[in-house]
């Protein structure tokens, strides 16, 4: 395989493992500001809240514990968590073609 492919695999292997960990990052960004009871009149914790409920709509309310608080870690965090995983495998396969 010649060095211009290979080059080309690698830059979308990287793009992918960064848009994973954007996606994980706001999930986490999301958790730390639930858990720290950020002001949610505030503009940017509106737009990571919605970006959050989106990014982990299917695990969202996945888990019934009675605190609140351990639904919001445990929902948004298994989403972050599969992101992660899913992305950086992913990445890792492009990255050996």
């Amino acid at each position: 395989m010649s060095p211009r492919y290979r080059n080309g695999a690698n830059q979308a292997g990287t793009v992918i493992a960064v848009v994973a960990d954007i996606m994980a990052l706001i999930l986490g960004l999301w958790i730390l500001m639930y858990l720290l009871d950020a002001n949610r009149a505030n503009e940017f914790v509106q737009f990571i809240h919605n970006t959050a409920l989106w990014l982990a709509g299917w695990s969202h309310d996945l888990f019934t514990f009675d605190a609140a608080w351990a639904r919001v870690v445990a929902g948004y965090g298994l989403a972050a968590v599969v992101y992660l995983f899913i992305g950086h495998a992913i990445a890792n396969r492009v990255h050996r073609h």
